[in-house]
């Protein structure tokens, strides 16, 4: 089948399939998969346009509103956090997306910017791994009482769907987020989530991937927040700027005659609806799975992207 946008031909079957495996493992940790998705796009199909960031974006739309549904359903979506990335990353992904066009349209630049900025997020997270989260008492983590709740509240009512104690907000004003998870309070300072998550936006702009590729280990490794309260929040945030990236592109493509900026919405719609799938049973799987898996998986996952985009920019 012939993709015009993206000038490719492929097998219509392949998009969804491939985004339905990505998407069941990265949904797990907050990511929608489009991270993972954009280099299948470049380096295995050839789409190398500006508009191969659109289409991640189009993707984005149509695959997360299972993987939402999922940690709304299980009250783990804190929402004040939620507000917080949306407010910060939505103007940061319509600048991101001036600069993707204005001065990274050449694939191999791309490549190694996007590098770059994944081997940082990469070596962050397998900071954190190695380093452990246990306290000086050497007691569980709280992602650690999670699974241990979760095991034994499944041994008691196997086969049932029933709800596990859900987060809840303590405190949301402009400088501080506090919130209650399985006996544990977390706080975070409102401002500096803004301001991260609007430096998150632009780069994800650029990207092509709404900023929650970005801000999900970030907030594992550097806020210390439970890897099972921050999926929700940062797929709802790559949500919404997806949307707002998808409009934005879409309308400034008529400036840009020479350039091919406007998503190839039948390839978009197909890798979307293999993440739809991919993400409603990787949200609904997470809390059978240890926190440390997740986090090898994501880290896994950015720095070999990074090395072989890092290394192909001076082959």
């Amino acid at each position: 089948m012939y993709f015009p946008i993206a000038n490719i031909e492929i097998n219509p079957f392949i998009p969804p399939v491939v985004a339905f495996v990505i998407s069941f493992f990265t949904s797990m940790g907050g990511v929608s998969g489009a991270f993972l998705l954009l280099p299948f796009q470049v380096s295995v199909l050839g789409f190398n346009s500006p508009a191969v960031s659109a289409t991640n974006q189009l993707f984005n739309i149509v695959a997360i509103p299972s993987g939402i549904y999922r940690y709304i359903k299980e009250g783990r979506m804190v929402w004040p956090l939620t507000w917080v990335v949306i407010i910060g990353t939505l103007p940061g992904v319509l600048i991101g997306a001036i600069i993707r066009i204005q001065y990274l349209p050449d694939p191999r630049n791309f490549k190694m910017f996007v590098g770059l900025i994944l081997l940082y997020i990469g070596s962050r997270l397998l900071k954190d791994i190695l380093k452990g989260k246990r306290n000086k008492k050497g007691e569980l983590s709280v992602d650690e009482k999670f699974q241990k709740l979760n095991k034994e509240f499944n041994s008691k009512h196997r086969g049932a769907d029933k709800q596990l104690p859900k987060v809840i907000v303590i405190e949301f004003s402009l400088t501080r987020i506090s919130y209650d998870f399985y006996g544990q309070e977390f706080k975070i300072n409102t401002i500096g989530v803004m301001t991260l998550s609007v430096i998150v936006g632009i780069i994800g702009g650029v990207y092509g991937i709404g900023g929650g590729a970005i801000i999900a280990p970030l907030f594992i490794s550097f806020f210390g927040l439970p890897v099972y309260t921050v999926a929700g929040a940062a797929l709802m945030g790559t949500f919404v700027t997806s949307i707002a990236g998808v409009i934005f592109y879409q309308i400034i493509a008529p400036f840009y005659p020479n350039i091919v900026i406007s998503p190839d919405w039948l390839l978009g719609i197909l890798f979307g609806l293999g993440g739809f799938g991919g993400m409603y049973f990787g949200a609904r799987a997470q809390k059978y799975v240890p926190a440390k898996v997740i986090k090898w998986i994501l880290a896994a996952c950015i720095i070999f992207i990074s090395a072989k985009y890092i290394i192909s920019f001076f082959l």
